[in-house]
């Protein structure tokens, strides 16, 4: 074989690699769907969207709030329902995802701005959140926050 003909056959490879890989361009990475799942959550709690934020808490979710009290799947519900806070702007950023297998943990940085007693206020809240892989789907098991203090 010539180098001619040799090139020409390695162009055509590449060609074949370069033309079946592109289908999955569009695939995310596990990271990139925790942190979206983190994003819809955020948004789910803000409209009250109890059905989606059962679908991401597992059965036995746990949660440990910035207070430091400590709720289940039941009181984290029931605190979407009941929100009832104006919410003007609710930025996240700072992720961090690690994965563990079928275990997965995202922490990531909050910020929210909203009136609060007739004052404009700022929060910045610190979240810690497990989750696990059941049935083809990232489930929350554990949550805790912190109210960060704004030096």
């Amino acid at each position: 074989m010539s180098r001619r003909e040799l090139l020409v056959c390695l162009l055509v490879f590449v060609s074949a690699v370069t033309v079946s890989a592109s289908p999955f361009q569009g695939v995310r990475s596990a990271q990139q769907i925790l942190i979206q799942l983190e994003r819809d959550w955020d948004e789910a709690f803000h409209h009250k969207d109890v059905a989606f934020i059962a679908s991401v808490l597992a059965d036995e979710f746990r949660v440990t709030y910035g207070d430091g009290s400590q709720g289940d799947k039941a009181r984290e519900l029931t605190l979407a329902a009941e929100f009832n806070q104006q919410i003007d702007s609710s930025t996240m950023d700072e992720f961090t995802v690690k994965i563990y297998g079928d275990t997965a943990v995202v922490w990531f940085s909050e910020h929210l701005v909203g009136p609060s007693k007739g004052r404009q206020l700022a929060i910045t809240l610190k979240f810690m959140d497990v989750f696990v892989m059941r049935d083809g789907r990232w489930q929350c098991v554990a949550s805790q926050s912190t109210k960060v203090t704004e030096p």
